[in-house]
């Protein structure tokens, strides 16, 4: 595999100046913003295919980014863009619903434990939110407990509203929000006791970097269901990654509500709260109960997106790919983790997470988590035509991909380790501006 890193910039600079101007921050998610990436990163891309983007200017790059996990088979992948093709020449919105929103909601039905009723959305957060309001409108209460280690939820106030950057979140509002720790079972018992008959729901994600402890998840459901409050699993990330249901089904714990988005279409935007009948049945028409304005989007029906999501998860099935996710992620873990110790700088990089989402954490010199040493990590990675802020194993991704990816990490990782053993690794940034975390105070 060969990547031409004689990168031109001209376009790039061009383009990202205007996108500034006119897009608070240049970009429509945070995390594609310019504080997430180094100097030398491209900062316009024009087109991608299987495991490869171009930027504007034409540049290469192999990407372990995928979209922040959405594209799951790769870039363009011809039979999710077929199946778009045939739903784009029959209409795309319509006024009452389409034959395709029974038939995927049939599939999530099917696959999804806790999926006994369907309501698309458009992205995550929608589909979260929704979550929250059933359980609020079900259980008639207003606190919820969310996950202090869940780094994201949602974009609402409910959530924000419980993060560092809370500005413009009333604080009637933040108050309502509460915390608890995972794997730490007293910490949700706690919460019970200090509002008793108060709280509505505990939300989190169910696995990420870090193993549930045994009987954590289940004692978790018993604990909501003895306090007559509803568990709801956010698998807007996991979904279609871990297990075809999710982690529900990995792990065999089914929760009352579930919000599924990123991963169900390869990069077209769809999103999916699913839950059991007894709850998700009040925001329906069939009942006499109080009515609930549950989740309605004008485009969560949209033909051509769960056309691309039907047609991606039958490729998901067809060619076995989360074998695939969980495979290829090991190889890759395996052998940073080989050439890391090898060249004598296995202390500046932690290896963290399950194989198909796994996690890359850099220090420096001193032997702290450290954004210094990340900024001269991904400086020194796009330098050589690889692309990983973080990394999403895809169907994409082959060997030859990881052959290429540990390669590359190791040429960052000697980087890393000379500029730690002769002067500190600020002096062998590009420029003195360094990454920074999302979620911050000030800029």
């Amino acid at each position: 595999m060969m990547i031409d890193t004689k990168f031109k910039r001209e376009k790039n600079n061009y383009f990202a100046e205007r996108a500034k101007r006119l897009i608070p921050g240049g970009a429509h998610t945070y995390s594609k913003g310019d504080d997430q990436f180094p100097a030398n990163a491209p900062k316009i891309i024009e087109r991608g295919h299987g495991d490869r983007l171009w930027d504007i200017d034409g540049n290469e790059f192999v990407d372990l980014a995928m979209s922040l996990g959405t594209v799951i088979l790769g870039h363009a992948y011809e039979p999710v863009l077929e199946a778009v093709r045939q739903e784009l020449t029959r209409g795309v919105n319509f006024c009452r619903p389409s034959i395709i929103e029974g038939e995927l909601a049939e599939l999530l039905c099917s696959l999804i434990p806790s999926a006994e009723m369907v309501k698309f959305g458009k992205n995550g957060s929608d589909a979260v939110t929704a979550a929250v309001k059933v359980a609020r409108a079900y259980t008639g209460r207003s606190y919820i407990a969310r996950c202090s280690a869940d780094p994201f939820n949602a974009i609402h106030d409910w959530f924000i509203g419980s993060t560092v950057i809370n500005r413009g979140v009333p604080p009637e509002i933040r108050r309502l929000t509460l915390q608890f720790n995972y794997n730490d079972l007293a910490s949700c018992q706690r919460l019970f006791d200090k509002h008793p008959g108060e709280i509505a729901c505990f939300i989190l994600e169910p696995v990420s970097m870090v193993p549930p402890e045994k009987g954590f998840l289940e004692n978790l459901k018993k604990l909501c269901e003895q306090n007559n409050a509803l568990l709801i699993f956010d698998e807007v990330i996991s979904g279609f990654r871990f297990a075809l249901g999710g982690v529900q089904e990995m792990v065999g714990v089914t929760p009352h509500l579930s919000a599924f988005g990123k991963a169900m279409a390869n990069g077209f935007s769809v999103s999916a709260l699913v839950g059991q009948r007894e709850f998700m049945r009040i925001g329906g028409l069939d009942h006499d109960e109080e009515r609930v304005f549950l989740l309605s989007t004008t485009h969560g029906g949209e033909t051509h997106s769960l056309a691309a999501s039907i047609a991606c998860i039958s490729a998901i099935q067809k060619h076995h790919a989360i074998e695939h996710f969980w495979g290829i992620g090991q190889r890759l873990m395996d052998e940073v983790h080989s050439a890391a110790v090898n060249i004598g700088a296995s202390q500046y990089i932690d290896i963290i997470g399950y194989s198909c989402k796994p996690g890359f954490i850099f220090k420096d010199e001193s032997g702290n988590i450290s954004m210094v040493a990340r900024t001269l990590f991904l400086q020194e990675t796009i330098s050589q035509g690889l692309l990983m802020p973080y990394v999403v194993p895809s169907l994409a991704h082959t060997e030859e991909t990881v052959s290429f990816a540990v390669k590359c990490i190791t040429a960052a990782l000697m980087k890393m380790k000379q500029a730690a053993e002769t002067g500190g690794m600020q002096k062998a940034l590009l420029d003195k501006s360094i990454v920074k975390p999302v979620f911050r105070k000030f800029n």
